[in-house]
């Protein structure tokens, strides 16, 4: 039988009684796609992760906790906060930690009150932290004794009334409490009505350019990606013309990114939480201890940002190592190049490998591109899923035609209101239902997505617009290359030449001319790198993924 178009899979996953039927709602004056019958609050997932009691839910450095067992810790944490802290709805709780147990547990305690989650970046210093404790005007933080020390040296500057801190290793003085003890004695909060627009989570952006922002989302946004995901899953499915046998068993995901970035959250922890996964984590990423847990806790997913998976799949380890039980690997949060796709497929002849598109401030997923899709575009982030529109627009914001250079709109329900504390950022980024995302890129005749370039990151040489992405993914595809950043060189002519670092791999031989020609064997001219910078260890990047090209520019003398 043909295959079915993209078009006919969709209309037949959201038909009327579909589990992924939607429905238009006025969110905000704005008519918006939803889906209907799936949570649009924390306490309807609840509800669900409720029929899990028995199976491993949290995995951490050789702890395990049933969904039983963590959600008897959440009723706790929640009502202590009510009890104790005097948290009440609407009211704002920071969470500052790694990737712990004890992260997961105080996200759902809080949101579970109705209180706005804040999670900080665990990667922030003191002064930063203070920031986002200020900004958000958190009067309680749940965080780990690292973070905790840092706070506690700026509490002069910071409304906190409240810390819980999680492991801590020695004793604590005032307004520091031990969360781990507390937990210790089952509880039961009061209920708490929530609406599926009611506040839930305030975000902050990555920060690469001026302070961070706080994106603040709703129980809808942050339910959003249970439908995304399964949209997406099920559209690739029904797209493979020999899909292999459903798998029956509960599926292990292996949680690589940070839980205080959106990809790690909604779509690992929310969406991961709602199908019954088993959550696996790690205290610190090592694509070594990676694939030991990949093969002990028969992991079916990972992935996180391309580089991780590069990573794994170049690790000296690799070989020796069962890797069975990978069903799927998808990534997100980072451009990624055509070559990966050719790399696992060859070491994952069966996976379905993918990728997708997101921000902070579409809650995660918006498009995605798996299976024979990915494999037809590997360098497209693919089609929006069934709740998301995007559209390309000029200067003026003018829908621009398919195949046409633009910004990149995007509008659904898991499209924030507004940052927090600035009406003035919120009007500049949104505009009916729309997020200006900043980003350029293009939409084809099959309505696939193509990320070309940050706005604000282009490079400009001598009038030529260069594509930052455009030139990476040429330098990706050569087999040494395990990751690139195309920097702009300040020139007193030109304005800007191209620039490039690149991160070969540890068995490559490689001269930087060989990798100019085998550029130049594939671009204009214009667009190949006039500098390359050739490194064996990994590119800065911040928590979310992306590359930190400022600070190669400040290493390299190039700003």
């Amino acid at each position: 039988m043909p295959v079915p178009t993209i078009a006919d899979v969709t209309a037949e996953l959201t038909r009327p009684d579909a589990p992924l039927e939607l429905e238009t709602r006025i969110i905000r004056g704005v008519p918006t796609r939803c889906w209907k019958r799936l949570p649009t609050t924390v306490p309807q997932l609840f509800e669900v992760c409720a029929a899990y009691a028995e199976r491993d839910y949290i995995v951490y450095e050789g702890e395990r906790y049933t969904y039983a067992q963590a959600f008897e810790r959440v009723r706790t944490l929640a009502a202590y906060l009510q009890t104790a802290c005097g948290v009440r709805k609407g009211d704002r709780v920071a969470l500052a930690m790694r990737n712990l147990p004890e992260w997961i547990v105080s996200f759902w305690a809080s949101l579970s009150v109705g209180a706005i989650i804040v999670p900080l970046n665990a990667w922030w210093k003191g002064r930063e932290l203070a920031y986002g404790l200020r900004d958000s005007g958190s009067r309680v933080l749940l965080c780990d004794e690292e973070r905790a020390e840092l706070v506690v040296a700026q509490l002069g500057e910071v409304p906190l009334e409240h810390i819980l801190v999680a492991r801590p290793t020695r004793a604590l003085s005032e307004p520091c409490r031990d969360l781990d003890a507390l937990l210790r004695t089952p509880a039961e909060p009061a209920p708490v009505a929530i609406d599926p627009e009611d506040d839930a989570t305030i975000f902050y952006t990555s920060g690469t350019t001026g302070e961070p922002k706080g994106a603040l989302g709703t129980h809808r946004n942050l339910c959003a990606n249970i439908g995304s995901a399964a949209f997406a899953r099920a559209r690739a499915l029904a797209r493979n013309e020999n899909p292999a046998p459903p798998f029956t068993g509960q599926a292990a995901a292996l949680l690589s990114v940070p839980l205080f970035h959106v990809t790690g959250c909604h779509s690992g922890l929310v969406a991961g939480s709602f199908n019954g996964n088993k959550i696996c984590m790690v205290r610190k990423w090592n694509p070594e201890r990676a694939l030991e847990l990949i093969e002990q806790e028969r992991i079916t997913q990972f992935g996180g940002v391309p580089s991780m998976v590069w990573q794994v799949l170049e690790s000296p380890d690799f070989a020796r190592r069962d890797t069975s039980s990978v069903l799927s690997i998808s990534y997100g949060g980072a451009p990624a190049a055509p070559e990966l796709l050719k790399r696992i497929k060859q070491a994952f002849p069966r996976v379905s490998a993918g990728n997708g598109y997101g921000l902070t401030e579409t809650s995660a997923l918006t498009t995605s591109n798996t299976g024979v899709d990915y494999e037809r575009k590997p360098d497209s982030v693919g089609v929006p899923v069934a709740s998301c529109e995007v559209k390309v627009v000029d200067a003026d914001g003018t829908e621009l035609p398919r195949g046409a250079i633009g910004e990149l709109w995007v509008r659904g329900p898991n499209v924030v209101k507004g940052y927090w504390g600035k009406p003035d950022a919120t009007a500049r980024s949104f505009s009916d239902g729309f997020l200006h995302t900043g980003d350029i890129a293009r939409i084809d005749d099959e309505g696939f997505v193509y990320i070309l370039d940050r706005a604000k990151d282009m490079l400009i040489r001598g009038g030529e617009n260069v594509y930052c992405v455009e030139v990476e993914d040429v330098l990706y595809s050569h087999p040494a290359v395990v990751d690139a950043a195309v920097i702009g060189i300040p020139h007193r002519v030109l304005g800007e030449e191209v620039g490039a670092v690149v991160q070969l791999s540890a068995r490559a031989e490689v001269t930087v001319d060989e990798l100019r020609a085998f550029a130049a064997s594939r671009l204009a001219g214009f667009k190949v790198p006039k500098e390359i910078d050739v490194r064996l260890e990994p590119l800065p990047r911040n928590a979310n993924g992306k590359i930190l090209k400022r600070e190669l520019k400040r290493q390299l003398g190039w700003d």
